[in-house]
């Protein structure tokens, strides 16, 4: 039927037209917006503005560790989601939250691993090669020799702070480690000036190692005393405790550089009067920085 007035006439072919104006196109690997609108057993229906609503199955809308989906997205939810299958009959697509979540988050753990910053990972099962987690919704790797307490059924459950050993999106292989993690914090910790109590954990013929909270610091023969030392051996033990001044700390290399010698008050009191500058090492930290040209 057609009108006989030109000012209102309007073809089948005009109606098609404006139709085609407000037909969108899916296609898949497209990040489209839509609102939640129904929630079923098998997963969740959004209105994203086209002949269907599109369809997210369960295992497309939960990340590892979420076990709730009307909490994942409830009704009303409005956000981006990818496609991850085309249009069928009906014009229905099958959405993704889950990989877009995960694209997200690898990004973000790029960002994190390349300034050097630590993430933290859930422990939640363990292999013969060391423990499993959950990382921000996905699974990260911490070998056995990267653990700091070996105890794996009692890291179970545990939040673990660690950094990153290998990310690799294209192969989801991500790999971490707690004791990096714990040696960056305690390097932090140690500054240059501070008089520090450690263990002497290995004795060379060019020095003493001091453990300092699980970081080994260099107590060069040459920074033990102003007067020569003949055998080390004789003046240290393994297991002995001592004092001492950090002198330089490398991040990067993770080296501490400790002194005795700055401590003294004349060349030989270290072989000389050991106990004596130990208990008195509060009182000379001031003179030695002084001695080094160290502001604190």
């Amino acid at each position: 039927m057609t009108s006989d007035n030109p000012s209102i006439a309007f073809s089948m072919d005009d109606f098609a037209d404006a139709l085609g104006e407000h037909e969108y196109h899916f296609e898949q690997g497209q990040t489209v917006k839509g609102k939640v609108v129904e929630q079923t057993s098998d997963g969740v229906f959004i209105d994203i503005k086209g002949k269907s609503p599109g369809f997210v199955p369960t295992g497309e809308a939960l990340l590892a560790g979420e076990t709730d989906l009307q909490e994942v997205l409830p009704m009303g939810e409005e956000r981006e989601f990818l496609i991850i299958r085309e249009q069928n009959a009906d014009g229905q697509v099958t959405l993704s939250r889950r990989k877009l979540e995960e694209k997200r988050i690898w990004e973000e753990l790029a960002q994190a691993a390349e300034s050097g910053s630590s993430v933290q990972i859930r422990i939640t099962g363990s292999n013969r090669g060391g423990v499993t987690g959950d990382v921000k919704g996905l699974r990260g790797f911490v070998p056995n020799s990267h653990l700091v307490d070996k105890n794996v059924e009692a890291l179970m459950g545990q939040v673990l702070t660690v950094n990153f050993l290998e990310l690799d999106q294209e192969r989801r292989k991500l790999v971490l480690s707690q004791r990096h993690a714990a040696q960056v914090e305690i390097m932090r910790k140690l500054s240059i000036g501070a008089l520090v109590t450690g263990k002497i954990a290995n004795i060379k013929p060019y020095g003493v190692f001091v453990e300092l909270d699980g970081m080994t610091g260099l107590l060069h023969r040459s920074q033990i005393s102003d007067k020569q030392v003949p055998q080390l051996e004789d003046l240290f033990q393994v297991g002995q405790e001592v004092r001492v001044l950090i002198t330089d700390v490398e991040e990067s290399s993770k080296r501490i550089s400790l002194s005795l010698k700055a401590l003294e008050k004349f060349p030989g009191e270290v072989i000389e009067q050991f106990d004596e500058l130990q208990a008195d090492a509060d009182g000379r930290v001031e003179s030695a920085l002084k001695k080094l040209n160290i502001v604190v």
